[in-house]
């Protein structure tokens, strides 16, 4: 017999209830264009999957909507809201199960608590383990039936069990295990292996006779591909966080990955970022549980108006050649709303934040791109990422004149800066969301030298389990020279602090330096081991990441000169040289 699925999927949507401005470049008749439209949207996901259930429904189908994790964060709705906007609007998407991401859980148990007490759908995490949990604190995660943990009695994940013709299907919510390194859940929250725990919950359900197991999974494209190496019986992995996008979009310009990527004759799905795009999926399976067909992409939710722009104008003709590419391209979809949720947005959510979006603290006059990571482009990485150390940097010497350098981690900026107005709702909502406390603290140069190194090694994967991309360190007023193909403990060659009069000094192993970083990265998170090792630690009164900026913008700073490069990579992977002269 053959088991039909319609599977509709997204991840990492970060609180992007409004369609988010995305670009393609398209090749056309007289040249390439870029063509700028606004994209998906909660709304409009909404729309195509009440579409795909009654489609479903008419032909006796089975249909699920599910969300690999990261709901949480990334605009002003959760900025303003702390996820109570997320609550409501998920709660009428209706997905049959979300994963808990670790931007899920940053801002702490409590948050999430809330949100899980609030919705109807379950909420998933196998390797979750929440025995040691106090049940009598604030904001603790006992007794919440929709959650699905780790269950300590039977020493498996809870699962999601439901009917699948004559069949059982069950789903499994998996999530990172270093958890305590990349987000902020409680202390007494542990996140247990998430190979091990997927294992062990396939290997129970197998001997139950359960055949047809979907893991959604908030571990990555590449961890991914690792559990579909591992455990065989999976049937199909819908995942989430490394905000991988899906489909054939190369003719727009787009990097991609084919959709539907099969590890040991298991799928891998994803669906990019930000709700901009909605996973659509027709599956096949057998009564072994392997899926026998799978056909499906990541869809755009495009305006059905658009922008094109390159050397010369666009004709009319240019437009009617770029709506015909669209029309006809497997991975877009149009504008069709729900009304019910864009009601909702505009009367219950927007007027708090609106006022935000009218104050404009200062004008860009071009637009800092931001990558987590150097790259060929971009050999020295993020152009915006320094300008926030700076601000670090000049809010803590305000206070304390004796700070010597700030460091940040790239996972903490979400964004670039697009030239043009820049609102108090572009920072606080988009480029730097999380409201976190600024930290200095007095720590010696070697444990500098751990720090960094450690941090590059996590966000890059070498010879490390890694931390992913955001962990990458970015600094002002220091100075960092790295060479990933040098033996571990050596790749940080030579490091420099910058003096009163803007020369560079070679930094002692041996003395002691003051410095500024996020709470979250003076942790010891993702990497930062070693910052841990400050002789002292003390909180800036009233100053945050956003502030701190927002104090720069408001200095009117030069943003068209180019900030001297602190950053000077070479990648374990490549041997390519940069304008420094410093081998890439």
């Amino acid at each position: 017999m053959t088991y039909r699925l319609t599977l509709t999927h997204i991840n990492d949507t970060h609180s992007h209830f409004d369609p988010s401005l995305v670009q393609f470049k398209v090749q056309l008749q007289h040249g390439q264009f870029t063509l700028a439209s606004h994209s998906g949207g909660y709304s409009r996901i909404a729309a195509q999957v009440t579409k795909l259930r009654q489609q479903a429904q008419a032909q006796q189908r089975e249909m699920l909507f599910l969300h690999a994790g990261d709901s949480f964060h990334g605009t002003l709705f959760y900025s303003e809201f702390k996820g109570r906007a997320n609550a409501r609007l998920l709660e009428l998407l209706r997905p049959n199960a979300m994963t808990i991401g670790n931007h899920d859980i940053d801002d702490g148990n409590a948050v999430l608590a809330d949100f899980i007490r609030t919705v109807s759908f379950p909420v998933m995490a196998a390797n979750m383990d929440i025995s040691h949990e106090r049940p009598e604190k604030i904001g603790s995660f006992q007794g919440l039936n929709n959650l699905y943990p780790w269950d300590n009695d039977v020493g498996i994940g809870r699962y999601l069990l439901r009917d699948f013709y004559d069949q059982k299907l069950a789903i499994i919510g998996i999530t990172l295990d270093q958890m305590n390194k990349v987000a902020r859940p409680d202390p007494d929250t542990v996140f247990l292996d998430a190979i091990a725990t997927t294992k062990a919950t396939v290997s129970y359900l197998k001997q139950q006779g359960v055949a047809h197991i979907l893991l959604l999974s908030h571990l990555g494209i590449d961890q991914d591909r690792q559990l579909a190496t591992e455990v065989p019986d999976i049937s199909l992995i819908i995942g989430g966080h490394t905000h991988t996008l899906m489909g054939e979009f190369t003719d727009l310009g787009l990097p991609c990955l084919p959709y539907a990527e099969s590890i040991n004759g298991i799928p891998i799905v994803h669906a990019g970022k930000h709700a901009e795009t909605l996973g659509i999926a027709d599956i096949e399976f057998d009564d072994r549980g392997r899926v026998t067909k799978i056909q499906g992409s990541s869809h755009f939710m495009l305006d059905r108006h658009f922008l094109l722009s390159g050397e010369t104008a666009a004709l009319e003709s240019d437009y009617r050649e770029a709506q015909e590419l669209l029309a006809n391209h497997s991975g877009i979809l149009w504008d069709e709303q729900d009304e019910r949720i864009s009601q909702v947005i505009d009367s219950e959510f927007r007027p708090a934040i609106s006022n935000m979006e009218q104050q404009v603290l200062a004008f860009v006059p071009k637009t800092l791109l931001h990558t987590r990571l150097p790259s060929h482009n971009l050999p020295h990485g993020s152009e915006i990422a320094p300008w926030v150390s700076q601000s670090m940097f000049l809010a803590a010497k305000a206070q304390d004149p004796r700070v010597n350098f700030a460091l940040h981690n790239a996972g903490g900026v979400r964004q670039s800066l697009v030239q043009g107005q820049v609102t108090l709702a572009d920072v606080m909502g988009r480029l730097l969301p999380f409201e976190l406390p600024l930290v200095k603290y007095e720590i010696a140069g070697d444990a500098l030298f751990r720090v960094l190194e450690s941090a590059i090694n996590a966000a890059t994967n070498n010879s490390v389990m890694g931390t992913g991309a955001g962990s990458f360190p970015y600094t002002y007023g220091l100075r960092y020279f790295y060479d990933g193909r040098l033996a571990l403990g050596q790749r940080l060659f030579r490091l420099e602090l910058q003096d009163h009069l803007g020369g560079w000094q070679a930094l002692q192993r041996d003395d002691f330096y003051i410095g500024v970083s996020t709470s979250y990265t003076a942790s010891g998170k993702e990497g930062y081991d070693a910052l841990l090792e400050a002789r002292w630690q003390q909180a800036l009164p009233e100053v945050t990441l956003p502030s701190a900026f927002i104090r720069l913008l408001q200095q009117t700073p030069a943003f068209d000169t180019q900030m001297q490069p602190m950053v000077y990579y070479t990648s374990h992977l490549t041997g390519l040289a940069d304008s420094s002269g410093i081998s890439k």
